[in-house]
């Protein structure tokens, strides 16, 4: 097997080159960490703290719970939970025991909620007592029998707070009653107290199967995501060192990104729990509560998609903040324009802190991040260079080649968090997963981007998403990047819309920033600063403004749903 070269090493600073990676699982990562730090915050939850000590007997109590519920070794248990105590106790139970957690987001819809049933097989859904509507509408028709559990926000919640949350958004909640359909929370952890099953002992390792995530994958289609105890933990070891920082442990994390994603499930909580930090879950963010977030919590690391970021620039009650705490700021998950990294950048400069938005990379086939910016030094449009024991290739797409420095191609990863494979799907899984020449394994990302001679990575965008117009390739990111640039403009976002003779012309959604008058004048202008930096042939035919621009379910900007809005009625 050839040694492969790594030519960013000579920018890492005080980052180790290289790891040593226990042959652990996920639960055994977090019991040294409770051993190590018992009386350190592990998470705080609308106003309750939960230390270390206790959250690892919360834990083991879910465990047994699972055992009384009948859940075994191998068996797969849906959780369709926002970032909360129960979810956080559920998942790391189910690693505990060997059962293996299959995370979706608690919107999904009905339909879709029965596919991810239907796909993983799933034994048991965890999920919160507004969401069980959804759930009820479909469990008669998953075609094996599934074990409902409920959890509601309120049994987490201490005595002031419960009150006031039951006076509040308690009243729209279903009133559910105990009833055979479904188990609550607590009455699930009681019988787990009454029969006080003994815990397996602890026969899984690092490589074993450990969390099934979904995502799009590199062809489009949903597809579970089998990650290991191995991906998750090396992640966490990894990210702490690239992080630059001798030891984060007692920092405080923003843990707002979705924990059914790898960004939010991988760094904003398993990460930070590894590390010794503590975890502010936050349920359900909005630009409103952001601010009171940030003044009251103060937390010194936040991991999180553009959009979190964009958010920061509107945010009322932020003119006067203080946010000389923050010590970390980290975007991924979707590509942060040179231009709004600038505009942010300069919020936090002109608000006390001493950090920059440091750009990461990843996919949810390597759990989530595995490039990031160096602490001490960006390259404009870079998104960093490659964690320890990761390394980067740019070949040309559909092929193993290795392009020249330079030039693009398709991004492929080797290293500890590449996935163990798409979940039933050897065929997709021996597309993605290939063993090169090198006699190495190498995940094919489907994103197109390049590498200079120094070892930074740049991103392009994802090969589906290139727009094709009268033979030329344009980049929709590279245009969102130049577009963001004019004074007036908060984002934007570009699709392709089919065009007889071109085969696709170029529009632009565009959010101006707040107080900006949106009128023919405006766009003239925009239309006018694009024209001098941008190429007739990707100029946009079009402009069309927005107060909002819809996005995903997580933060992204959802530029499929505005293509499909372009091309609606295009023949």
């Amino acid at each position: 097997m050839e040694k492969l070269s790594a030519p960013w090493l000579k920018f890492y600073g005080n980052v180790p080159h290289t790891i040593n990676y226990p042959d652990k699982t996920m639960y055994e990562m977090i019991e040294l960490a409770a051993r190590s730090n018992p009386d350190g915050i592990a998470y705080t939850f609308m106003g309750k703290k939960t230390d270390y000590r206790t959250f690892l007997a919360k834990i083991q109590s879910t465990a047994k719970a699972l055992i009384a519920f009948g859940i075994r070794k191998g068996d797969r248990v849906t959780i369709s939970m926002p970032n909360s105590p129960q979810a956080l106790d559920c998942f790391y139970a189910l690693n505990r025991i060997g059962a293996i957690p299959t995370m979706i987001h608690p919107l999904s819809a009905p339909g879709e909620i029965a596919f991810y049933l239907n796909a993983s097989k799933s034994k048991a859904i965890l999920t919160l007592d507004q969401f069980y509507p959804k759930v009820e509408e479909i469990i008669s028709t998953v075609d094996h029998p599934v074990k409902v559990l409920i959890a509601r926000i309120r049994d987490e919640l201490k005595a002031p707070v419960r009150y006031a949350f039951l006076m509040t958004k308690g009243r729209a909640l279903p009133k559910l009653e105990p009833c055979s359909k479904y188990t609550f929370w607590n009455d699930f952890m009681e019988a787990g107290q009454l029969a006080n099953p003994t815990l397996p002992p602890i026969t899984e390792k690092g490589q074993d199967g450990a969390a099934i995530l979904y995502s799009g994958g590199t062809t489009g289609t949903t597809k579970g995501i089998m990650l290991s105890n191995l991906n998750f933990n090396a992640l966490a070891l990894q990210t702490a060192a690239a992080s630059g920082f001798s030891s984060l442990e007692g920092f405080k994390m923003l843990s707002v990104m979705p924990l059914f994603h790898g960004f939010g499930l991988g760094i904003g909580i398993h990460t930070a729990l590894v590390a010794g930090c503590t975890c502010i879950l936050v349920p359900q963010f909005s630009v409103a509560t952001y601010a009171k977030i940030l003044k009251k919590k103060r937390p010194n690391l936040i991991p999180g998609v553009p959009t979190l970021f964009e958010a920061l620039l509107r945010a009322d009650k932020l003119e006067n903040a203080d946010l000389s705490f923050l010590r970390g700021v980290f975007s991924g998950g979707d590509s942060l324009s040179i231009e709004l990294k600038r505009k942010v950048d300069r919020f936090l400069k002109d608000h006390g802190a001493t950090v920059q938005i440091r750009e990461g990379y990843g996919t949810t086939e390597c759990v989530t991040a595995s490039c990031l910016t160096p602490k001490d030094y960006y390259r404009e449009g870079s998104i960093g260079v490659p964690f320890p024991d990761t390394f980067y290739k740019i070949v040309r797409p559909g092929t193993d080649e290795e392009v020249p420095a330079g030039e693009e191609g398709e991004i492929v990863i080797s290293g500890p968090t590449v996935m163990l494979g798409y979940v039933d799907n050897d065929e997709e899984t021996a597309q993605t997963l290939r063993r090169h020449a090198d006699g190495h394994i190498w995940l094919h990302t489907g994103d197109l981007g390049m590498m200079d001679a120094d070892g930074f990575v740049y991103f392009k965008q994802r090969i589906k998403r290139m727009i094709i117009t009268s033979g030329y390739n344009v980049y929709p990111s590279q245009l969102e990047n130049i577009i963001d640039g004019h004074e007036k403009v908060l984002y934007s976002c570009v699709v392709g819309v089919k065009d007889p003779y071109k085969m696709q012309k170029v529009k632009a959604y565009i959010v101006p920033k707040p107080g900006v008058q949106v009128d023919e004048a405006l766009k003239k202008d925009i239309l006018a600063y694009c024209e001098k930096r941008i190429a007739k042939y990707a100029m946009p035919y079009d402009i069309e403004f927005r107060e909002e621009l819809p996005k995903t379910l997580v933060g992204k900007v959802a530029y499929r749903k505005l293509e499909e809005e372009a091309n609606a009625g295009v023949a």
